[in-house]
């Protein structure tokens, strides 16, 4: 897939997602931060179906979404996307810019809106602050949609099921907060929104922006004209080009036979 076309992608994916996020972040302000939807009803679903194992699970699951593990996760995507030291190097550091810049961005969106929590008779686990969007949602959202950009910029095989998979613990983990009672629903859908809208932010600034050779979905351009390993050395590549010089050269003229009779 060409630059143009992955920045085109992401942009219009990232403008919906913000479009949808300012919509639905209107709605709860014009409702004072009152319940929406079927936010009630999840919660009480929530509420009548806790086990002790599926909460012990859903703890252990959503504790997967703070913290220092998210920033490890994101470094590993970095890691994942860049083919040289330099440029692993590179790709981790605007990861972790990514989910950083993500999360001071969602702060100060929460502290705007300033929407209260489910009652805390309800709640199964520790939880502060104001409630949307939700902060484990947008973070653990965002450090799948990275692993899942590393995994497709690198192309390795199996790579759909492995995608899925790591959306699957993203969504999962929106989710839990639900279960465990300290988010209402629309908090984890603004997380997904906000989460989808800001990476598809910064992946089309990357696209543009970064070296081709490693930006997501690109091949370089020598690859594109000559078919060539882009991971060769220079030195190979010299190497390569004198053999076929050398090959394709004409004879020299004192060492043609001439041509005999018949």
């Amino acid at each position: 897939m060409k630059r143009g076309d992955i920045a085109d992608l992401a942009g219009t994916c990232g403008l919906g997602a913000w479009t949808a996020f300012g919509v639905l972040t209107m709605v709860v302000i014009g409702h004072d931060g009152a319940p929406l939807f079927t936010d009630g009803d999840l919660l009480t679903w929530s509420v009548g179906h806790r086990p002790e194992v599926a909460v012990a699970f859903a703890r252990g699951l959503t504790a997967t979404g703070t913290g220092v593990i998210p920033y490890v996760l994101a470094a590993l995507a970095g890691i994942i996307a860049g083919r040289t030291l330099r440029r692993r190097a590179l790709a981790t550091a605007l990861c972790l810019a990514c989910l950083g810049t993500g999360q001071l961005l969602r702060y100060t969106v929460m502290s705007f809106v300033a929407r209260p929590r489910p009652p805390a008779t309800d709640w199964r686990t520790h939880a502060s602050g104001w409630a949307y969007p939700s902060g484990h949602t947008t973070t653990a959202a965002l450090t799948a949609g990275l692993l899942i950009i590393a995994v497709q910029a690198r192309r390795p095989q199996g790579r759909t099921p492995l995608a899925l998979a790591i959306g699957t613990w993203g969504v999962l983990v929106g989710l839990t907060r639900v279960y465990l009672g300290v988010h209402w629903f629309t908090d984890v859908v603004g997380g997904w929104l906000f989460a989808l809208g800001w990476l598809g932010v910064c992946l089309c600034a990357m696209t543009w922006w970064a070296p081709r050779p490693w930006a997501p979905g690109t091949k370089d351009e020598e690859a594109l004209r000559g078919g060539k390993n882009p991971t060769a050395s220079a030195d190979d590549r010299t190497s390569t080009a004198r053999e076929e010089k050398r090959t394709h050269a004409p004879d020299h003229p004192g060492r043609r036979r001439r041509s005999r009779p018949a």
